[in-house]
């Protein structure tokens, strides 16, 4: 059986241009640096509080589209259309789409040096607060409600996973993106970062995962696309990721 046709013919149909988005859709996505073409035209719907993990081999366009979709500066030129709950934030910069409730987590985490926990919080938060008070990301992260006080940038390397989450929750999101959120960390950790992302989708908050460790997101999330030279190859449920051995040998490498 030739697997990228089948896997190919499992990809779900995008929703039609010109009709009602969904919770959030890319249309024909394409994103560039300088002269190279990164993302080729990528389309998908995710469901408002879906876990989407987007998997592929290094260099396979993740990050970039994850960049596009949060708007930043890089890559510098991107054509087709993003929506998050029928706005477009493919016409908005960075803080636009920020402000729409898009929180970027990026690898490097970015605490802010010189802060404590609760500063990096407070500096986050939107004022006044809609939904995520101070102390209810407390409840939500207990282990930083125990270092309120020390300085961000000293936490251990979940911890300040854990820290970047909360901040991204301070400001009230709708759509959370979290790029290699499980690099580094043993593997209790990253039971414990899979377990607060689970808590938070019940909270209706969208979420997209791009991850390097593929069986750990795919465990987490509801849905699954496969990048692999910044186009779509399977568009599916995280359990047939997990149950085909073929697919994930051929572009997971697992």
């Amino acid at each position: 059986m030739n697997s990228k046709k089948a896997m190919t013919d499992k990809v779900q149909p995008v929703t039609n241009k010109g009709s009602s988005p969904a919770y959030f859709s890319c249309w024909d996505v394409k994103s560039y640096y300088d002269e190279s073409y990164i993302v080729q035209g990528v389309s998908f719907d995710v469901r408002e509080g879906e876990i989407l993990a987007l998997l592929g081999r290094n260099g396979a366009g993740k990050t970039t589209l994850l960049r596009s979709i949060a708007r930043m500066d890089s890559p510098q030129v991107m054509h087709g259309e993003i929506w998050l709950d029928h706005k477009p934030l493919h016409s908005m910069k960075s803080h636009d789409a920020a402000m729409n409730g898009v929180a970027l987590v990026p690898e490097d985490r970015r605490i802010i040096a010189g802060l404590t926990v609760e500063e990096n919080l407070q500096l986050a938060q939107i004022a006044p607060p809609i939904g995520w008070s101070i102390e209810r990301l407390y409840e939500h992260f207990p282990r930083l409600a125990e270092r309120r006080n020390q300085m961000g940038t000293t936490l251990s390397g979940g911890e300040q996973q854990m820290l970047a989450v909360a901040r991204a929750l301070a400001r009230d999101i709708k759509l959370l993106l979290l790029d290699e959120p499980y690099e580094g960390l043993a593997p209790v950790i990253v039971q414990e970062i899979a377990s607060i992302v689970d808590s938070i989708k019940k909270q209706g908050i969208t979420t997209i995962i791009v991850e390097q460790n593929a069986v750990a997101a795919l465990r987490l999330a509801d849905r699954a696309i496969i990048l692999d030279m910044g186009n779509i190859v399977f568009d599916g449920t995280a359990d047939e990721v997990l149950a085909n051995e073929e697919l994930r040998h051929e572009y997971l490498a697992i």
